[in-house]
This record gives structure tokens, C-alpha cells and sequence, in this order.
């Protein structure tokens, strides 16, 4: 057991994440779903379910990552470095595509599957089910965008890196907190309405309190397809863009921005004549919406400069530097840079 004085300490640093405590060399956490799960003492090797959870863990402890859900591309490669980009691809066991099993799982050896995102029950009964199957302890930890400080420092405390679970919490909530700041300075008149068009064809969007619009909302956007409801992603017309009239159009498929100027029913909406299309940078992780995880923090400046760039004044090339240096543990080079942020409108 913590001694008082080092029980203080810890409270005092934030350094004790909710929902664990120590007891004779193994510890019961609970997670975000209320599960009590049983961890050995140390926790040094970790299988992330998803690709959420590859990121999070990977930005936070990168030498307990086991290996990648997916190789990196040749493009996304040089963002990280090599030996971590060189770790074995094991696959995923939540989501759309689940690729491994209680095999793959197995002969990967983990003291701990984590998974970060949706809490709803079906991934609590999915973790139910393999921790069942593998004996391994599986944890799920709320991914929603207000809870990243928590989801770092919950993290940190359980799988022994609390001190890199506060830095990152202190500077996870930092962010939101000053990018809630300044939206909060733009009147309601002056927030654009904007669509956010994925696949090849721009027709996929999110609805109203999806987790791919959730950077778009925040920085204060209204999203045009808002009146469909809530819910995920949907498909959509091209009458129905035109119908809506967007003064902003953000994009995640390379595409789509190269065709929509040069697509005649794209002419008349005011965001391509006023040449306002964006595509969102992706290298090596998305910028918006893929995969949902902490990288897409960064895109919340680079949406904040390009809606209200009368409260976004700062250039955004050193907090992209610092960003990438802190997540993916490697300063990007002044050419990957220029890449990154290179000019993105049609």
C-alpha cells in the first residue's frame, strides 16, 4: 500500500488515475464502463484493439505498443520513427474490418488489451467476450473528446506511466480549453456553415453529434446537414448540398478536392465559387475524423484558422511541430511540414 505522504504526493500531482488501486502486487481497476477488472502489478506490454487505442497508447507509452492494427503506408512511414514503424501488424478487434483473434491475440502475449472509443454495450460485451476467451484483462476507456485529459490519465496510472498520463492530460485539456475560448469570441452570425464531404464523391457526411463531426463542431462550424438529425455518417445527394448552400466545404478524400471545382454541379454552391474547399491533411493519422482518436487535436487548429481566422491569429507551423513532436515522437522536417500545410484550398 501508498504510504500517506505518497498518497498526498500522487493526489497532489494527479499522478492516482479514478478507478484503480493497488493490492498485493495486482491491482482492480474499473473502467469507463464500470467493468472490475483484474491487472497484474506492472503492465508493460499492451494490444491495442483499435486504431484509436494504437494512437493513444502509442503517443503516451510508444515502447509498451506490441505492434500496428494496419501497416503504415509509404507516405505515413517517415512520420513516425523506424522502429516503431516497423512493429508487426496484429490487426484489430473492434470496428469495421476486425482482422484478428483469439490467436493472433494470444501469441502476442499482452499483459493488457485496451480499447478507446464508444462505450456503448456492445464493445463492453465484446470485451467481456475476449477477456473470457484469452484470460488477458481487457479494459475500455471512454474515447468522447471532453474526456481525453481522463482517458491519458487513466491510462497513464494503470499501465504504470502516470507521469506521461498527466503531461499529456494537462496539455490535452489545455488545448480544448483554449480553442473553447476562442469560439466562444465568435459571435453566432459570423460562424460559417459548412459541409464536410468524404469518399471520392464528397456524399458521405456526418450528422449532428457524430463522432466524425465532432472536431467541425467544436471549432464553432454549423454543420449544414444538422437538419437530418443526429446520428453517424450518411449518404446525401448532390441536390441536397446544393440545397444547403455551404459557405465551407472540409474534406478528408484527395479526390473529391481535385474534382469538385471541375464538376459542374458544384459550380453554383458558394464555397467552391469563393474558392473555400479544404482538404484536411492525413499523414500519418487524420486530421478530422480517422481514426477518431487524439490526433485529430491538431485539426482543431488548423479548422479554427480557416473559420475564424480573426481569433486564430498564430501561425500554425509551430503547433503542428510541437504537436507531432509530442504524439509521434519524431520533429518533423521542415519539407514535411511545407507538406502538411501547404496550400489546401480549391
Amino acid at each position: 500500500m501508498l504510504s500517506r505522504r505518497r498518497f498526498a504526493s500522487a493526489v497532489a500531482l494527479g499522478a492516482l488515475a479514478p478507478g484503480w488501486v493497488r493490492a498485493q502486487g495486482e491491482r482492480t481497476v474499473t473502467d469507463s464502463v464500470g467493468r472490475r477488472v483484474q491487472l497484474p502489478a506492472r503492465v508493460e506490454r499492451v494490444y491495442a484493439a483499435g486504431p484509436p487505442a494504437s494512437i493513444v497508447l502509442f503517443a503516451m507509452a510508444p515502447d509498451k505498443v506490441l505492434g500496428w492494427t494496419s501497416p503504415f503506408r509509404p507516405d505515413e512511414r517517415p512520420f513516425v520513427p523506424a522502429r516503431y514503424a516497423d512493429l508487426p501488424t496484429l490487426g484489430r478487434l473492434t470496428g469495421r474490418g476486425n482482422t484478428a483473434n483469439v490467436e493472433v491475440v494470444l501469441a502476442a502475449k499482452p499483459d493488457l488489451i485496451f480499447d478507446y472509443g464508444s462505450t456503448s454495450p456492445t464493445f463492453a460485451s465484446l470485451a467481456d467476450r475476449v477477456q473470457e476467451q484469452t484470460g488477458i484483462p481487457y479494459l475500455l476507456i471512454d474515447g468522447a473528446f471532453d474526456r481525453i485529459p481522463d482517458a491519458f490519465r487513466l491510462l497513464g496510472g494503470i499501465i504504470g506511466s502516470e507521469a506521461q498520463g498527466v503531461q499529456w492530460a494537462r496539455y490535452c485539456a489545455d488545448m480544448l480549453g483554449d480553442v473553447r475560448t476562442r469560439v466562444a469570441r465568435v459571435p453566432e452570425a459570423k460562424r460559417p456553415r459548412v459541409y464536410y464531404g468524404r469518399g471520392p464523391s464528397g456524399l458521405q457526411t456526418g450528422l449532428s453529434g457524430s463522432i466524425n463531426m465532432e472536431c467541425i463542431e467544436r471549432v464553432g462550424a454549423l454543420n449544414v446537414a444538422a437538419e437530418l438529425g443526429q446520428g453517424g455518417l450518411v449518404q446525401v445527394s448532390v441536390e441536397q448540398v446544393l440545397r444547403w448552400a455551404p459557405e465551407v466545404i472540409v474534406t478528408t478524400d484527395p479526390n473529391f478536392f481535385a474534382s469538385v471545382r471541375r464538376d459542374p454541379a458544384w459550380q453554383s454552391l458558394p464555397a467552391v465559387r469563393e474558392r473555400r474547399v479544404h482538404l484536411a491533411p492525413g499523414l500519418p493519422f487524420g486530421w478530422i475524423d480517422s481514426p477518431p482518436s487524439v490526433n485529430r487535436l491538431i485539426g482543431l487548429h488548423w479548422l479554427g484558422r480557416i473559420l475564424h481566422p480573426q481569433v486564430f491569429t498564430e501561425p500554425l507551423r509551430p503547433i503542428v511541430r510541437d504537436f507531432y513532436t509530442r504524439a509521434y515522437h519524431q520533429t518533423p522536417s521542415e519539407a514535411q511540414l511545407d507538406a502538411l500545410l501547404a496550400t489546401d484550398r480549391t
